[in-house]
């Protein structure tokens, strides 16, 4: 079928200059530190909670992470899901965090850069992912973005990510657009199933190629394998469902029509 939209689109009158917008704020960088060095603080430094997001079912937590720089500390903010805050699912294991991480390290593997930097660490409540806080304009989503044309290839990475990934929940507020003009992909607990269990509300590049640099990435994924850091943090099946899932993407080189009637998007939209 061709993608029909089956509940209304969010859409806003008018689209503010969103780059006036960061500047008038002062921020103009997607994270609080150079992406290169966010990981090692992350990973080394002393996190301290600031308080719980808000609209979350899991643990969502605010955190700030201090570590030694060079001549003096430095801080970042970040988003720290710990295991232990994450509701039972019938249908995922527990470790939902972990899948925080994957996406990232998929993101990386194949030179998207699409996604805040992530990794496991230990925190006040135990073993969970760390992601990089993103300076967003929090009103902009997919809708308003791909309505402006804003950052279009970052959101065609972002539609392929999701289809190799199994993504069950693409919202449209799930789309950040940074002070740097780039969007990035957050809240992927719910992907890398084994069964296509598939939710986004990326359906408006139904039909279209699929950019050759994309294809050529996917086509080193499906030749070289999953890195080993990326294959540990998920169970082998779910990882060969992976590999099979970017030979379709490969193959079939455009993307995808909704097939089921419109049930493959989330709730809600945004």
């Amino acid at each position: 079928m061709s993608a029909v939209w089956s509940t209304p689109r969010p859409r806003r009158s008018c689209l503010p200059s969103v780059e006036l917008d960061l500047m008038v704020q002062g921020v103009l960088q997607p994270f609080d530190q150079p992406t290169q060095s966010l990981i090692a603080l992350f990973e080394s430094g002393e996190i301290e909670v600031m308080g719980r997001m808000p609209y979350s079912s899991n643990a969502t937590l605010l955190v700030s992470v201090t570590g030694k720089g060079d001549r003096t500390d430095i801080q970042a903010r970040a988003i720290y899901k710990p295991g232990k805050g994450e509701r039972p699912l019938h249908d995922f294991p527990s470790g939902l965090y972990r899948r925080e991480v994957a996406m990232f390290r998929l993101s990386n593997t194949l030179g998207f850069r699409v996604v805040p930097p992530t990794t496991l660490v230990e925190g006040p409540l135990g073993e969970g992912s760390i992601q990089a806080f993103v300076n967003a304009d929090f009103e902009q989503h997919y809708f308003t973005q791909y309505e402006a044309k804003i950052a279009i290839p970052d959101l065609q990475k972002l539609c392929v990510l999701d289809l190799i990934a199994n993504n069950t929940d693409r919202k449209s507020g799930h789309c950040l657009l940074a002070g740097d003009g780039h969007v990035y992909g957050i809240d992927h607990g719910l992907a890398f199933h084994a069964q296509w269990k598939l939710r986004t509300v990326m359906w408006d590049f139904v039909g279209e190629p699929i950019p050759d640099p994309i294809l050529e990435a996917i086509s080193g994924l499906v030749t070289g394998g999953l890195p080993q850091d990326l294959a540990e943090l998920l169970d082998p099946i779910e990882n060969d469902a992976m590999l099979t899932r970017a030979k379709a993407v490969l193959d079939l080189a455009e993307f995808p029509e909704d097939e089921t009637g419109g049930h493959r998007y989330p709730w809600p939209l945004v």
